[in-house]
This record gives C-alpha cells, structure tokens and sequence, in this order.
C-alpha cells in the first residue's frame, strides 16, 4: 500500500479496480575494496549466479560515479527546491548486468551541513518509502528549521534522491494519468463474481500497460535491488566512502536489501516503520497482513473519535462511529457524493487516519462536517482534481513504480482461485481495506516480465549496528517486521514505541525516541539493550 494522493497528498493503494491511497559533498574517491567482494558474497548468499555480474556491475557503476562525482546547481524551478538546496544527477545502469549498457540518470538534491566543518560527518542519505516515494524534499526539513531534525543537520548534509523510475529519475507509467484519477471507480468490495471479474480485467489491462508505456527493458529492472545498487552509486557519486542511511517504511527494505548487499558500505543506518524482510513475506503475504493491522489501526482512530465526540459529534462508542462510516459508505455506493466520491474514493481519503496520527483530525472533521449536511468538504477532500495535471503525473508515476517494483521483486500468486480465497477470508473479519488492496496488487497475478527471488535478508561481514525504530500498532508496517529485521541483523538495536501507530516514528516529537536517535547519528552511540517508550502525543481536536 501506499499514499498516493493526487491533490494533498506515501505507501499506496490503488491501480486497477480503485483509486486507493494509503501509505543528499561531491568528490572523486574510489569505492571500498571491500565491495566486489562483499556484493557478491551476497549475491551468492540468494543463490542466483546472474547476481555474481550485478555485483560486478555495481563496482564498475559505482567507481565510474565516484570518478564523475556530481555537477551542483541551482535546483530547476518547477522543482520547488529553493536555494540554498541544490540539485544534480548520477548516471546509473538499467541493468547492472550490463554496466557499459544503457544509462538513466538518477535525480539527487543536498543541503550542506548547518554546524561547522570540524563537525561535519558526511551525508546523510533519505528514503521515505513507497516503492515510489521521492526523498527530495528532505533538505527542506533544514530549510523549514525542522527542531526534530536540528540536531542531525549540524553534523550532516541531508541528501534526497527519486529512485528509478520515480519523479524525475527516468519516471516509469503504466496508464494515463487524467484516467488513472478518474472518479468514481468501482467499489472495491464485490457483490457478485462480475464484479470480481471487471476488477481482474482491470488489472491485466493495468499490468499490461505497464509494459507497453514503460518497455521491457526498464520493467524488469524495476526491483529493490537495483534500487539498492543505485544507492551505492549514489554513495560513491557523494564522494562518501560508506554511506549514512535514513529509511522509512518501503525504505526499511530497501536499506535491508543495501545492508546484505553492501555491507561493508555502510557507516550507520536506521530504519523506521519496518517491512518484514522475510523471502516469504515479499511481497503478497505482506499485503495480506496490511489488511489485519489496517483494521485494528482504524479501531484506534474509531474509539478517538468517540472519546471526543464534543468536538466530533459522531458518537460516543467505537460502533457508533462505525455507524456513520458504513452510513456514509452505502450513501456513496447508491449514489456518489458530488457525482465523483464512491465507496473507493472514500476508502482513498480515509485511510489516511489508520496511517498517519496527523490525519486523525483532519478526516474526523471532514466526516463530521459531512454528517452535518456538509457534503462539500468531503468532495474537496477525496475527489480527485484533474485540473491538477502535474499532481495527477505525480500520483500515477508513484502507483506505478509500487507496482512494477513489488510485482518484480518476488513471484506471485497467479492463480485466481488463491488470491480469491484469501481476500474473502480476511475480508469477513478484516473489512476495511482488505479487498481495496487485492485489486491495488492484482496486476502482480498476471505481471509480463520475470519476476525474481527475493535478497535473502541477513547479516554480512562488515555490517554495523542498525537503529531499527518502530511502533506497535503501525498499520502499513506491522510490528513483527522490526522484530524479525531485529532478529537477521546482528547487533542492531531495537527501540519500540509502545501504544503508538503513526506510520513513521523518527519525525515525530518523542524525546525518548528522537534523544536516542541523535545520539546514534551524531556520536555513533546506541543503547546497550532494546528500549522501549512511552507513545508520542496523541492529537488533539
């Protein structure tokens, strides 16, 4: 899943049956010498020969990129990245079994360090997830002052990158973006066997247009450990010898995948809001287990918006809330508020409260106001605008980057009757986004291109300790993913933040988190046992 918002609006639902939306110094140095070696004894470790000359490729990639460097400017202006932010380009392999084949530019943006030069550590290297999330708005948490970042940018240069395939990386579609944002879409929840096969044409087609929009040649090099390659371009393009990591949510894995790969690459990491790793996992299991924390996080908002139901009007238990949301969902299914808000577009905006603790307030009030005879709000909120055409390029790019990588990745079910049985399953007891996910993953069920065997997620040679932060009730990333992430890297340090949800911890205001997380990057200090803390604020009406 993952948050894809045409307007507003980072882990995404939504392609083919539903629009549903969840949730970086330049300098010429050669690569470690470590790195062939490393690489490839991971490489090995998955047991796929064909990796042994991807990992050559990457020390061939890698080294030209240290050689280049990168050429800082001015960011263009439709970018929306001021000065003192600059922006430049790395050139990586589409296929890095082909190093000297065809190249695609990767964009990287930076803001230097805000302390002094004696306290400067190197960069520090962000992705916020997805697969499809750009990290080049990350210097502007130093741009916007941000006081829970202030620490770190001292000692840092903050670096953001779009992944292949994303924003400006050589972006990848799979449909057209004006039809992609189209409203209403079908209800995600079927009521007959037609409407279950109109949704599995829905997502051919979808995975179809994939390969004839993007090509071969890019989809099938679509995968996380491409990603991690180009990371280690990228690091070797900064001039860095080993690289500072931040990931979030999709960006866990992909920093796992960097650390098995790249051991012996990487200074320090942390990963917050953590996809399990485990093969069997990647990529269809993970989806199904979504669906489970997804309703329990939706439970959690709902007894909030009860408890506060003088602000909210919306009922002072669990189930009464529920009643307005199941009102209002039959409503839009009979008849679509505003011609363009159905039950998917519903599920669309109001996911967001199940992800993120910030969007708590702001989609109670929008379904009180609506309640209210308001309908206006509502259609604002979750109907698409499609005179929003950049934003809406945006939206379909990162919904096709989700799909090409996670249905590239690993292989998937393509028998209906399993995909069938499974969703209908957690959909009795699980009902909120259960379905909406299986038609947003569909395409993987009937994907044109080779799908490979997942990184075999584990510790290296060289790896350091890992910062692994995640909170117990986080819907998109279950909690089991840190404990088993916890498990395959040794000696990483695990802190929990207990009765918490909101996806993405670092960021947001917990002293006993953001106190150890600055001790980590800035003094290489970690605790000597897992910690556990308290839950950050909970919002206010």
């Amino acid at each position: 899943m993952r948050d894809n918002r045409p307007k507003r609006r980072l882990l995404a639902l939504g392609s083919a049956g539903a629009l549903v939306t969840a949730t970086l110094i330049a300098g010429a140095v050669s690569a470690p010498a470590a790195s062939a070696a490393s690489a490839a004894s991971a490489a090995g470790a998955a047991g796929r020969p064909s990796q042994d000359r991807e990992a050559k490729g990457a020390e061939v990639a890698a080294a030209r990129a240290a050689k280049a460097g990168i050429n800082w400017q001015d960011c263009p202006a439709d970018w929306g990245l001021a000065k003192p932010i600059q922006c430049g380009w790395v050139s990586a392999p589409v296929d890095y079994a082909h190093p000297y084949g065809k190249q695609i530019k990767l964009a990287v943006d930076r803001i230097g360090n805000t302390g002094t030069k004696a306290e400067r550590q190197g960069a520090l290297v962000y992705n916020p997830g997805g697969p499809g999330g750009s990290g080049m708005r990350f210097p502007t948490r130093v741009t916007t002052k941000n006081a829970v970042w202030a620490n770190v940018a001292k000692a840092y240069d903050f670096v953001g990158f779009d992944p292949r395939g994303v924003g400006h990386s050589t972006p990848i579609s799979c449909e057209d973006p004006q039809e992609f944002v189209k409203a209403p879409k079908a209800d995600p929840v079927p009521g007959s066997e037609a409407d279950k096969l109109a949704q599995r044409k829905l997502a051919r087609q979808y995975a179809d247009g994939c390969l004839e929009r993007t090509g071969r040649a890019m989809l099938q090099q679509m995968t996380t450990p491409n990603t991690a390659r180009d990371l280690d371009v990228i690091r070797a393009a900064l001039g860095e010898k080993k690289l500072n990591y931040l990931g979030v949510s999709y960006g866990t894995y992909l920093g796992a995948v960097y650390g098995t790969l790249f051991p012996g690459h990487l200074r320090r990491m942390i990963v917050d809001s953590v996809v399990n790793p485990a093969r069997e996992n990647i990529w269809y299991q993970a989806n199904l287990n979504q669906d489970i924390a997804f309703e329990g996080r939706w439970k959690d908002w709902e007894d909030w918006v009860a408890k506060n139901d003088a602000s909210f009007h919306l009922g002072t238990t669990r189930a009464a809330v529920q009643a307005k949301w199941l009102e209002l969902r039959a409503t839009a299914k009979k008849n679509p508020i505003g011609g363009v808000v159905g039950p998917a577009e519903l599920i669309s905006f109001f996911q967001n409260a199940p992800y993120y603790d910030s969007s708590w307030v702001p989609v109670a009030t929008v379904l009180s106001k609506y309640v209210a005879g308001d309908t206006q709000a509502l259609v604002t909120a979750a109907a698409p605008d499609l005179s929003n055409t950049a934003g809406n390029i945006s939206a379909e790019n990162g919904n096709a980057v989700y799909t090409a990588v996670e249905c590239t990745d690993a292989k998937w079910p393509t028998n209906w009757r399993k995909w069938d049985r499974d969703n209908t399953r957690l959909n009795q007891d699980y009902p909120f986004m259960t379905w909406a996910n299986a038609w947003m993953n569909l395409p993987c069920a009937t994907w044109p291109v080779k799908q490979r065997t997942p990184v075999h997620v584990t510790t290296h040679q060289g790896l350091p300790q890992v910062l692994i932060v995640q909170s117990t009730r986080d819907a998109a990333t279950p909690y089991e993913g840190a404990v088993t992430l916890h498990q395959r890297f040794a000696g990483s340090r695990l802190i929990t933040e207990k009765d918490a949800g909101s996806h993405g911890v670092t960021g947001l205001v917990n002293p006993c988190i953001n106190q150890r997380v600055d001790a980590y990057l800035i003094d290489g200090r970690l605790d000597g046992a897992d910690v556990t803390c308290g839950p950050h604020a909970t919002p206010k009406p």
